[in-house]
């Protein structure tokens, strides 16, 4: 029997899925890698561990589902996006390590093109703000900061990626320079309307354009990966955000997901039309299959997942992300510790790179229960923001809302998102929804399964609806947008 591999290359783990020809994954590897954090706001991550790190789950997937390379018919590929690398094209080294999306040191420049006033032609040309959240001023970072890259990049010897770039350049051995139009639409430097790189904001960011990877649709041929002496195309890339609206089955205009990862990621599959946004959403590419374009409007929490990764990590407050949900439960009171998870700024709405982080509430009897009731809370606040952007923009109303990720385990917050929403949730039965989405758009491009097929793989698993009244929706709702207001431009003089 044929299978097919995705190779899900994440912010804080890489992972493998193998899938059969039913669309079941029957085996998975998954392992982390390192972070750094070189300065507060900083985070950078080390290419060359990731990549190392992505192969040796790769094997380690084969070994569990008992098969060999030549059993493989094809690889998909789903990445984090934005985070931004440069490599020297006759070395392959990296001449600084990856800048991650999360990071926020080009944030004062990014406030300079405001500024100057370049917002509207931006936004217009990608869809996107200015925002140190994309590719775009990264790079402008590298290339100024590491000595002599500016000059080896106007000679022709440097490249960009993101990472899915640089994955396929190294599976290929320096074969294919290349991206899909979902991770070029978020470098801020990609026309999405004219799907190409723009020559004005290259010029810009002063970013030479030898240094730009060819862009594919999402489900196409990228290029040959050579193992134990077979060949294996590369044949389905996209941003781990589309991936999972693809793997979701979101494929008609107003079919809604949301990813709740390290950060959570709302978006609403806008069909052939891109609808600009007066409410704070950027316009992206969603996953195609041809070259006619799909777009999507999008909403971005940064801090999902994490925040809850910050009572295990940084307060050390629990030992793993699961015991959230009993002490949630457990918590006494109603509800009035509200934690404002702004550790690298604040995304949709807000776009406001200089907040910071806050709990408000606290009493005496607060304890280690109200701070992981908070922290879920905190993340189900945060998407209620995104979505009420997002039926304003869109003018639908979200009938139901998919889910997918690892947080989607936990019973408490998936009843308090569909309590704060008043709008049904169905979460998806599989957990690597991304992971799928990339093997379902390989497997379309090299006749595995048909579109339809695809659609009947995208089954919910267990459905949440909301029960809670609307006096105490809209009473936590407004607290929470009280404390909001007393978080931003919090670094601001």
């Amino acid at each position: 029997m044929p299978y097919l591999l995705a190779l899900d290359q994440g912010t804080t783990s890489c992972r493998t899925i193998v899938v059969d020809r039913s669309g079941k994954i029957v085996a998975s590897d998954q392992l982390e890698f390192t972070q750094y954090f070189p300065k507060a706001g900083w985070v950078e991550h080390d290419a060359e561990e990731i990549f190392d790190i992505q192969m040796k789950t790769l094997k380690g997937a084969l070994d569990k589902a008992g098969i060999t390379a030549s059993d493989v018919q094809a690889i998909g590929i789903t990445n984090q996006r934005e985070t931004t690398l440069v490599w020297d094209k006759e070395t392959g080294k990296p001449i600084h390590h990856a800048i991650v999306w999360q990071d926020r040191r080009t944030s004062d420049f990014c406030e300079e093109l405001k500024s100057i006033g370049y917002e509207e032609t931006i936004r217009t040309k990608t869809g996107l703000p200015i925002d140190a959240y994309f590719s775009a001023s990264k790079l402008h970072w590298l290339l100024n900061y590491v000595e002599g890259a500016h000059e080896k990049a106007e000679a022709g010897n440097l490249l960009f990626g993101t990472m899915d770039t640089w994955l396929i350049w190294k599976m290929t051995r320096g074969q294919s320079h290349v991206t899909d139009h979902t991770n070029a639409s978020r470098t801020m430097l990609f026309d999405i309307a004219a799907s190409e790189w723009d020559e004005t904001l290259l010029s810009l960011f002063a970013v030479p354009r030898s240094m730009m990877p060819a862009v594919k649709s999402s489900s196409e041929h990228f290029g040959i990966f050579k193992m134990d002496g077979v060949e294996i195309p590369i044949s389905g890339v996209a941003g781990d955000q589309q991936a999972a609206l693809f793997g979701q089955g979101c494929v008609e205009k107003g079919d809604v997901k949301n990813t709740y990862g390290t950060g959570c990621f709302v978006l609403m599959n806008q069909g052939n039309e891109m609808t600009s946004s007066d409410f704070g959403l950027v316009t992206t590419r969603a996953c195609s299959l041809d070259s006619k374009p799909v777009y999507a409007l999008e909403g971005s929490v940064f801090i999902g997942g994490a925040a809850v990764q910050w009572l295990r990590d940084g307060i050390n407050i629990i030992d793993h992300a699961a015991e959230t949900q009993e002490m949630a439960e457990q918590a006494q009171g109603e509800d009035e510790l509200v934690l404002v998870p702004a550790f690298v700024g604040l995304g949709t709405p807000y776009w406001d790179m200089y907040a910071r982080g806050a709990v408000f509430g606290l009493t005496r009897d607060t304890g280690r229960e109200h701070f992981a009731k908070a922290a879920l809370q905190a993340i189900a606040f945060q998407t209620r923001d995104v979505l009420d952007a997002m039926e304003k923009d869109s003018g639908l109303k979200v009938e139901t809302l998919k889910v997918d990720g690892g947080a989607t385990a936990n019973d408490y917050l998936m009843q308090f998102q569909a309590d704060l929403l008043d709008t049904p949730i169905a979460v998806s039965e599989h957990t690597e929804t991304t992971a799928l989405g990339a093997a379902y758009l390989a497997g379309l491009q090299v006749g595995f399964w048909n579109l339809e097929e695809v659609k009947r793989f995208s089954n919910s698993g267990r459905h949440f609806s909301p029960k809670m009244e609307e006096s105490k929706r809209e009473r936590l709702y407004s607290q929470w947008k009280k404390a909001v207001s007393r978080t931003l431009g919090w670094l601001k003089d």
